[in-house]
């Protein structure tokens, strides 16, 4: 059986929204993570839950990608005296709020303006609940991601640096940036680590071994050896993304959105310049359909 550190509940979320961990102890309570803003009142209503009439001190995000931040200002709102951790690298650009360099606008996602308090910085330690966590660089899935791990049960919150499948989108990869060795770096750290429970940030929590470390191994290898595969890959899961928000749209109004979408631009002209823009994204959804993930009712694209 899975144990977890004394005062530490997960929250397992559909694919929209990251996994949330609500920690409560006597040095504080806190949030790791706030799901998708689409979320956001389900994020209030699962805090309040678990949380009753206690206030929220800390909320902590291990990256900024959307589904991780997205109901970040819900609990701002929520909790007027909640304390907002976010790693270091884009720190300038959530206090100027640029949602290009956050990303949010170029993959077509959404994100309300949040504030941030203070820093997750890598190699130091942060109380958070009844434990010391230690916070680690996680780079490669976000070049500024971190994990936290408390050594005494060995726990990792992993967010989307491992899964009990594989790991995240290798997003700067699909940027033309080299990152792939450092997902590999990353995977190295949690070997070191050696945790006995892996809290991800998508799917259910699971006991570490090698063979899972080894499927994420195998996993980097294919995408290394073709890092088309892995562009494809990458746009394909934000075409189900937008499919998760939206659940149906008209075929035509999704093709509107994917041509909008600057970041599947980008990929496209990195990877696929070869196919015209129309082409490729017809291509990308119908393997959507093909694979059960979505299907087409006559003019209607639908998640599934």
């Amino acid at each position: 059986m899975l144990k977890l550190p004394s005062g530490v509940q997960v929250i397992e979320r559909g694919w929209l929204s990251a996994n949330m961990v609500i920690a409560t102890g006597r040095y504080n309570t806190a949030v790791v993570d706030s799901g998708y803003c689409t979320h956001a009142a389900q994020t209030v209503d699962l805090v309040r839950s678990v949380m009753s009439d206690a206030s929220l001190d800390l909320l902590l995000n291990t990256h900024l990608h959307s589904d991780h931040c997205g109901g970040n200002f819900a609990l701002q709102t929520e909790y007027r005296n909640l304390q907002t951790l976010i790693p270091p690298g884009h720190a300038p650009y959530v206090t100027d709020w640029n949602p290009d360099v956050l990303t949010h606008t170029p993959t077509g996602q959404l994100c309300p303006r949040f504030h941030h308090e203070g820093l997750l910085i890598p190699d130091t330690e942060i109380l958070v609940g009844d434990h010391a966590w230690q916070i680690h660089a996680a780079t490669g899935h976000d070049p500024h991601s971190v994990v936290l791990f408390e050594d005494k049960s060995r726990t990792l919150i992993s967010a989307d640096a491992l899964w009990e499948n594989g790991f995240g989108v290798v997003f700067p990869e699909l940027e033309g940036q080299s990152a792939f060795a450092a997902v590999a770096e990353t995977l190295d750290l949690i070997q070191q680590l050696d945790p006995l429970t892996v809290i991800p940030g998508h799917g259910r929590v699971f006991a570490y071994s090698d063979e899972v470390l080894q499927r994420a191994r195998q996993r980097l290898a294919a995408f290394q050896q073709n890092p088309t595969k892995h562009a494809r890959h990458g746009a394909k899961v934000l075409l189900k993304f937008k499919l998760l928000e939206v659940q149906k749209q008209s075929y035509s109004k999704f093709k509107t959105w994917a041509f909008a979408t600057s970041y599947l631009g980008l990929v496209r002209s990195q990877f696929f310049s070869d196919t015209s823009h129309d082409d490729w994204i017809d291509q990308l959804i119908n393997e959507l359909i093909n694979t059960g993930v979505a299907k087409r009712d006559g003019e209607t694209i639908i998640n599934i």
